[in-house]
């Protein structure tokens, strides 16, 4: 080899032969940071690698170093060439969409290939077909971008039609397999439509065919992003016209809210808010702006029209194709830089209003790099979060593996779209592809079967349920599998990776993990985004619907005013917007006291502004019409009297207990309703008296003896101008909700159904009780600073909010039950990943929530040998407790308790596996004392024992294993009674 011999090439090519190897960047986060692949000899000395397995990889090529393992045996070879081969790993395990996506300069050569230009030249000529548009473009007869009619062949391969198109899409034309319609191509091709484009063809035509294309793509748009030509020029980044009288604007009306807050009108407190609003939808206008005039131009047509067309800008061109950079670092470039953080995570009030175009002045480059100096430490921080993340969460789920084919459960969880305001997040069809029904789907109004429960949902029935118009479903879930070690393949569902149902023998639980864990690195460590830029939007003060439909409201209770509108008087309502199929297009929030000027099943039209609140104020809204009575509403002692000094109208503040003269210390201020004669009210429908109690700081316009009517506002209670409560975001929030966390301010939820009533205030709380309908009773003790959102005399339903605050998962899951838990939970993780653009499908937060429930506690301990609040395994407790059934004794009762992911791993059966992962000696002391046994059946426990993982092939070999066991354990016993006939 050293002296270079020309027949030692032609022995190495021999050898690598047929023999794939694999490669292995760190760190390796997913299952993809190993592929195999076939070598190639080069020249050279650094590994040549493929273009579209770097976001696998998330490799680039600025240094990076891989590892090149050789498998040897034979096994191991076919193991590498059927399950690692990179060919074989096009979909992520993630989410289940491609992963082998072009990106960067592929996208942008193929997005500029596709792109249509007015005017260009050889508009409107025709071809015959593809090769004489491929002629005509080399020889410089058509630019790439004119609109020409061309022949193409039909999906199928049989026969031509023609379509009018432009040059750059027929000459794609020639590479898209057989099979696919040429529509999939015939648009700009944007990052996404390209992912897109790979999966239709992964759907359609396979593994072989996508591949191929994938690879064709590839050298396509390489070879147009190099005769395009693109680059980026300080005259590209064009900063709008409107820029200069937008800030200007904005600076007037900073000035007034300076002079309200100069003479007393607002406080301190109110007047950052308000300039902070103020600068941040300035920033959006000049965003606005400007994307306008750098994303289009306008040219006159042959026919002299006007026609405004997207730029051919090439930063545009790089944000708009997703190839590099986004609309928010190009409104820096040109836009404003807008409102900087300090690095305690306050904003700056004065934002800063140049761009990197225009440059910054001395000041402004300083604010700016406090941002930039956090966004480096986060970083470091960051990485080393993620990984312990993981790490945790694969030592949680370690040992779930799909053991059998179907555990037959009847229990699943209800699937609908996600919708938050106006916008649909999530669609159904994509929450429950890949998914088994649990009940038969039914068609809306006719009630007949349209998908047969135990059909595993794909593509093509997804449609089918948009079609019929069908909102929600019951699907199977891992959190309700009823497998006993492991997870059967039914409640799983699909195989994202591969595009299957499942195989047995798959560690699921370590795929959830690296799911969760691989995009940890892209989270914030904090809350806001872009180079320390705060965003912010201004308070929601009303709902204006965005399409057309019928209203339909969810428990949400309204009272109509004689005027006609109608106010809300529940605290958790919603309002949807249906459209005709029935399928549900918007869903709103409707706090308490909102108007609204719709009922259930009105027509709504876009635009219409269906509800209207001050998100200032609380108000205390009235339920019958009545004379109004005040009860220990004495002025100078509950109340203060305020009169204001431009309208001369009088109003009423209740004091705070705390500071009123010692007279006034017991009183309960409230307002009472009572009719012509004096006697009390009662409220709709019940026996309970018209009563209002005022909570501290609350306004009343009213004086005693008013008349009011129903729907009218008894008083107001002022709320604090948006307190920037820490709404803490990314990374620490996914680790708070795994590790399941109780809020530092937990949200009061009702323990039982009931009337609210409110017992003696003690020093600094509250208390709070609710009497059952049965005459239990239950008492919270709530602290003074907490919202109650609940009024004297109110029907609560069980878990239900009474005070305001973060909700607890513990509460959740022991109030609301596990499917309601398993949405929470969910919903929320998702949300986090979502504000980051990264895609990852429910089931993997499910798998981990599964973990999480194992344990029980014993509520009734029966005949068994537990005690009560003792906490064991699931398993354990229903093995003993069909032990029990089968000899006619009484099960025990229990009830499922949450666990971080922490302390799930430390408490499992198999004490390796814990050892191995936190607190050695602690659990090795404990396992010892206590004699323990560990099975061996997680993964984890066996690699460290050095035997042949119970997963994939090797789960076979354990079953057999077992099987051999139990039949050698039977074998002696048969003998035994076998032993007469044999000494005949």
């Amino acid at each position: 080899v050293e002296r270079e011999a020309p027949e030692v090439w032609d022995i190495l090519e021999e050898v690598i032969r047929e023999h794939p190897v694999l490669l292995n960047r760190a760190p390796t986060l997913h299952r993809l940071g190993i592929q195999a692949f076939e070598p190639v000899l080069i020249e050279g000395k650094a590994i040549q690698l493929h273009p579209l397995v770097c976001t696998a990889f998330n490799a680039d090529f600025d240094g990076d170093q891989m590892a090149v393992h050789v498998p040897l045996s034979l096994e191991a070879q076919l193991e590498a060439r059927a399950l690692m081969m990179s060919t074989n790993n096009i979909l992520s395990p993630a989410n289940g969409e491609p992963i082998i996506v072009p990106s960067q300069d592929v996208v942008l050569g193929l997005y500029y290939m596709t792109r249509e230009r007015l005017n260009a030249k050889g508009e409107g000529m025709r071809f015959a077909d593809v090769a004489e548009v491929h002629r005509a473009y080399e020889s410089g007869e058509v630019e790439l971008h004119a609109r020409v009619q061309v022949r193409i062949p039909n999906e199928d391969g049989e026969g031509l039609r023609r379509v009018e198109t432009t040059v750059g899409r027929a000459l794609l034309s020639q590479i898209l397999p057989k099979g696919l319609p040429f529509e999939l191509i015939d648009q700009p091709l944007s990052k996404k439509a390209i992912s897109k484009l790979i999966n239709v063809c992964y759907r359609k035509l396979g593994l072989k065919d996508t591949v191929v294309f994938a690879d064709k793509l590839m050298y396509t748009g390489f070879a147009h992003a190099a005769r395009a030509g693109i680059s980026i020029g300080v005259d590209d980044m064009i900063i709008p016209k409107e820029k200069a009288e937008i800030l200007q604007k904005a600076e007037e009306e900073v000035k007034e809210i300076e002079s309200q807050y100069a003479s007393g009108l607002v406080t301190q407190g109110e007047r950052y808010n308000k300039v902070i609003d103020i600068w941040s939808s300035t920033n959006e206008k000049v965003a606005r702006a400007m994307m306008e005039q750098l994303g289009t131009e306008v040219v006159k047509d042959r026919e002299g029209r006007t026609i405004t067309q997207p730029s051919f800008n090439s930063i545009f061109m790089m944000a708009d194709s997703g190839a590099r950079g986004s609309a928010a670092q190009i409104r820096q470039l040109a836009g404003m830089r807008g409102l900087m953080a300090k690095p305690d995570g306050s904003i700056i009030e004065t934002p800063i209003t140049a761009n990197f175009r225009e440059g910054l002045d001395v000041l402004q480059y300083f604010i700016s790099t406090h941002g930039a100096r956090k966004g480096l430490a986060d970083t470091a921080l960051k990485t080393a979060n993620s990984g312990y993340l993981t790490r945790r969460l694969v030592d949680v789920a370690q040992d779930l593996v799909v053991t059998e084919e179907d555990c037959g459960t009847t229990q699943g969880l209800t699937m609908s779209s996600l919708v938050e305001g106006g916008d649909v997040v999530e669609p159904l069809k994509d929450r429950v592809l890949g998914r088994v029904l649990v009940e038969d789907a039914k068609v809306p109004g006719s009630g007949e079967v349209a998908i047969p429960a135990g059909t595993l949902l794909d593509e093509h029935w997804v449609e089918k349920l948009e079609e019929w118009g069908i909102d929600e479903v019951k699907v199977r879930s891992p959190i309700t599998c009823e497998t006993r070690y492991g997870i059967c393949s039914a409640c799983y569902g699909r195989d994202l990776g591969r595009g299957h149902r499942i195989n047995i023998g798959e560690a699921v639980g370590i795929i959830a993990a690296q799911s969760i864990g691989e995009p940890g690195t892209q989270l914030t460590m904090r809350t806001f985004h872009i180079g320390g830029a705060a965003s912010r939007t201004a308070a929601k003060n009303s709902v204006e619907v965005k399409t057309e439909g019928h209203v339909r409201l969810k428990n949400l209770k309204l009272v109509q005013h004689p005027k006609g509108h109608y106010v809300a008087v529940s605290r958790s309502g919603e309002i949807t917007v249906i459209d005709d199929m029935g399928r549900e297009r918007e869903r709103y929030k409707i706090p308490y006291g909102a108007i609204l000027t719709v009922n259930d099943g009105d027509e709504v039209k876009p635009g219409q502004v269906v509800a209207t609140w001050d998100p200032f104020t609380l108000p205390i809204i009235t339920e019958v019409a009545g004379i109004v009575k005040f009860v220990d509403i004495i002025d100078g002692v509950t109340v203060n009297r305020q009169v204001d000094e431009v309208t001369g109208l009088v109003s009423r503040v209740i004091t705070d207990p705390k500071s009123r003269p010692a007279a006034g210390k017991d009183m309960r201020p409230m307002v009472k309703l009572v009719d012509e004669e004096g006697r009390d009210l009662t409220l709709a429908g019940t026996d309970l008296p018209a009563h209002y109690y005022l909570p501290p700081g609350a306004i009343i316009n009213l004086k005693d003896g008013d008349r009011v009517e129903v729907g009218d506002i008894i008083a107001r209670i002022p709320q604090e101008t948006s307190k920037t409560r820490d709404i803490t975001g990314g990374l620490p929030r996914v680790a708070d909700l795994f590790e399941a966390r109780r809020p530092k301010e937990p949200a009061v939820l009702a323990k039982i159904s009931g009337i609210v009533g409110f017992g003696k205030e003690t020093k600094g709380k509250q208390r709070l009780i609710i009497s059952g309908p049965d005459g239990e009773v239950h008492e919270e003790l709530i602290p003074k600073w907490y919202r109650v959102t609940v009024f004297e005399g109110e029907h609560v339903e069980k878990g239900e909010t009474l005070a305001e605050g973060e909700p607890d998962l513990h509460d959740i899951l022991s109030l609301l039950g596990v499917e309601a838990f398993a949405r929470y939970l969910v919903n929320e993780v998702q949300e986090v990943y979502r504000l980051q653009g990264v895609k990852i499908n429910d089931k993997h937060i499910e798998v981990i929530s599964r973990q999480m429930l194992r344990k029980v506690v014993i509520t009734d301990p029966g005949d068994t040998k537990f005690l009560k609040g003792e906490q064991i395994e699931r398993v354990r407790v229903l093995e003993e407790n069909e032990r029990m059934e089968a000899e006619g004794k009484t099960p025990a009762q229990f009830q499922p308790i949450l666990l971080g992911i922490t302390k799930a791993s430390l408490s499992t059966e198999s004490f390796i596996s814990a050892a191995s992962f936190q607190e050695t000696t602690r659990v090795l002391t404990e396992a010892a004392v206590s004699g323990k046994e560990d099975e061996l059946r997680g993964l984890k426990e066996n690699v460290i024992v050095g035997r042949l993982v119970p997963a994939g092939t090797g789960l076979a070999y354990h079953k057999e294993r077992r099987r051999m066991r139990e039949k050698a354990r039977m074998l002696p016993m048969a003998g035994v009674e076998k032993a007469p006939e044999v000494t005949e």
